[in-house]
């Protein structure tokens, strides 16, 4: 277990991460199905319970192959009478929409939770800024949105019990400074979970077509209905008393209370955002010279205030989006900074302590791969024969760093998966070389549709998927290529080469990552041909390969430079950019600390320039 006191006694007081504290809600819930594809901000909620699965034997999990296959066996569990929950990041939530929005109209019999994390500012999503507050909006879904990490648990039950009451979906909203901050959690008692039921035929149920679709569709907003009436007065709440008003939720709330004690303003913290209650929002506005709204992101809840205040309250001042940015996450500071004028709240001069820290000069450091990365070996290959005149197709995962210097192999990223479709329509209309870099985990998550419609429609470019072996970027769980699952069950790995062959490409080749003689000539061979040709690369992840070479009382080999002067390692510290590598007073060396042991960097330096000068265990790659 990454962190034991997930599975604490009852009455005990830990510290949890957000995420932990939501796993651990589910185990009091008696969660027994959980099904997920992993996405940061989200990822720890199903790698705490893929250990608590592995360790406990008590319920069932699995890596799915993305977030809608997820999302449907959590819902075939849960129309099954069985608790399910499923967790991704906010682009997740666009993968699994497609069955999203159907079982909100069929409903469910068992508990279904749906984790979602928001990541304002991107911290660990760079392709928009994504609000998935509209989607329950436009869904009719209950949404609970926690505060801190005691929340996380709590709501996390709270969203069990209404979703079973109502037989309806239920969203656990979170973002990424809830989901990564750690709190003091009072743990419940952890309930033993049913993990066998029935499914039972309705038509009148699961026949969501019309004219029985709008039957069901009526149902749903009668069951919407009931919950705002519930729910709504009893889990939003009203804290102080004042002409001044302050109405928040999520990690916001939180910035509003380090304004410290405020007379005059009252506050109110909404922990149901849909459906928003309309009787608790006119009892809080009533009275109200001015209101403030604090939410990250799109005015949603402003919107809402404005519809409420034009019935009870038509003369308030409404604050929202004019003084606060719908753009990147709030911080105490910023909220100050927006409030203190209406407020009326002295604002910190923070002049002279900006000009001290302009006199602090930090290095600048873009993202690099990890040191004996496989992907910088690709990279480094596939421009060494191919040049500059070429597009590079992108992709998400942690190859996306090939995005910045030296490598810069990375023209567009948008989605996972996108690389090939978006490639495949360049190629319609122009005759440019291009190369697509795509993932292991990518390529079963959603780059398999695109290599297939590539294949039928006989476009061409050279196809590089990367297989380190494991879903790196989020924290290394196992995807359908891997021989362990989600369980710790060994099962027969999905070769990517033959899933590609499967669909008529006739050029696919595997080719070892770390042997940059193969690597190059297989490239030079391939991207010749005038036909779709698919290069598996693979290498297993350094980090794994570390890890598993020590847990057989082994040592990675290690290099060094034997000739500190020499041309080509000079030129490999500017090109090849191993953090391991480094030039100091015109002299190249390798830094035996950093350095995993690739030995790429040796391949590619003049003969007897680099050496080993540590044999470990005998790696097995």
């Amino acid at each position: 277990m990454e962190n034991p006191e997930v599975l604490g006694k009852e009455g005990k007081r830990v510290v949890l991460l957000g995420n932990e504290a939501i796993a651990r809600g589910a185990m009091e819930s008696g969660v027994g199905v959980v099904a997920c594809y992993p996405g940061t901000p989200s990822s720890e909620v199903p790698m705490t319970l893929s250990d608590v699965a592995q360790e406990t034997k008590s319920l069932y999990f699995e890596w799915s192959t993305n977030e809608k296959v997820a999302y449907e066996v959590c819902a075939g569990a849960a129309w099954s009478g069985v608790r399910a929950l499923t967790a991704m990041k906010h682009f997740g939530l666009n993968v699994a929409a497609d069955s999203f929005f159907p079982v909100i109209f069929t409903g469910v019999k068992g508990g279904f939770v749906v984790v979602v994390a928001d990541d304002p500012l991107g911290h660990s999503s760079a392709q928009s800024e994504q609000d998935t507050r509209f989607y329950y909006r436009m869904g009719k879904v209950p949404c609970l949105e926690p505060s801190d990490t005691q929340e996380s648990k709590d709501l996390t039950k709270l969203a069990f019990e209404i979703s079973e009451r109502y037989e309806i979906p239920v969203v656990l909203r979170i973002t990424t400074m809830v989901s990564h901050s750690a709190g003091t959690v009072k743990l419940g008692k952890i309930r033993k979970p049913k993990t066998t039921g029935k499914f039972v035929k309705d038509l009148k149920r699961y026949y969501n077509i019309r004219p029985n679709l709008q039957v069901l569709h009526a149902k749903l907003i009668e069951k919407l209905d009931k919950i705002e009436k519930e729910y709504g007065m009893r889990l939003n709440r009203i804290e102080g008393r004042g002409s001044l008003g302050i109405i928040t939720s999520g990690v916001s709330y939180q910035y509003v209370k380090e304004l410290g004690r405020l007379s005059n303003v009252k506050i109110a913290k909404l922990n149901l955002t849909h459906p928003i209650s309309k009787a608790f929002v006119s009892k809080f506005l009533k009275g109200l010279k001015t209101v403030i709204v604090v939410e990250e992101l799109e005015p949603v809840v402003e919107n809402f205030v404005r519809e409420v205040a034009k019935d009870v309250n038509s003369g308030l001042k409404i604050h929202g989006k004019d003084i606060m940015s719908r753009v990147g996450e709030y911080t105490p500071d910023s909220v100050l900074q927006a409030v203190a004028p209406i407020l009326k709240l002295r604002k910190p001069d923070f002049r002279r302590h900006d000009q001290d820290l302009k006199k602090i000069k930090i290095p600048v450091r873009k993202p690099v791969f990890c040191p004996g990365c496989p992907h910088r070996s690709t990279f480094y290959a596939v421009r060494k024969v191919m040049g500059d005149n070429v597009v590079w197709a992108g992709d998400v995962g942690c190859y996306v760093l090939g995005i910045f210097e030296p490598f810069e192999m990375q023209d567009f990223m948008i989605s996972m998966g996108a690389s090939l479709g978006l490639t495949h329509g360049i190629k319609k209309v122009s005759k440019q070389k291009a190369v697509v870099f795509i993932g292991d985990s990518t390529f079963f998550h959603n780059g398999m549709p695109g290599l297939v419609n590539m294949a039928r429609h006989g476009t061409k470019p050279l196809v590089m998927i990367m297989d380190n072996g494991i879903t790196a970027m989020t924290g290394h769980q196992p995807h359908p290529g891997t021989e362990i699952d989600g369980m710790g069950i060994r099962r027969k790995p999905i070769l990517i080469e033959d899933v590609a062959r499967s669909f008529g490409i006739k050029n696919v080749r595997v080719v070892n990552a770390f042997d940059q003689k193969s690597l190059q000539s297989a490239i030079r061979e391939l991207s010749k041909k005038d036909e779709l040709c698919v290069i598996v690369s693979r290498g297993l992840c350094r980090l794994v390969m570390k890890r598993n070479v020590r847990a057989q009382g082994g040592t990675l080999t290690k290099f060094k430079v034997v000739n500190n002067q020499s041309i080509n390692c000079k030129e490999l510290v500017k090109k090849f950019a191993c953090p391991a590598m480094v030039m100091k007073g015109g002299k190249v060396f390798i830094r035996e600390d950093v350095c995993l042991g690739c030995g790429v960097c040796m391949q590619l330096a003049g003969k007897g320039d680099i050496s080993p000068i540590v044999k470990g265990k005998k790696e097995k790659e």
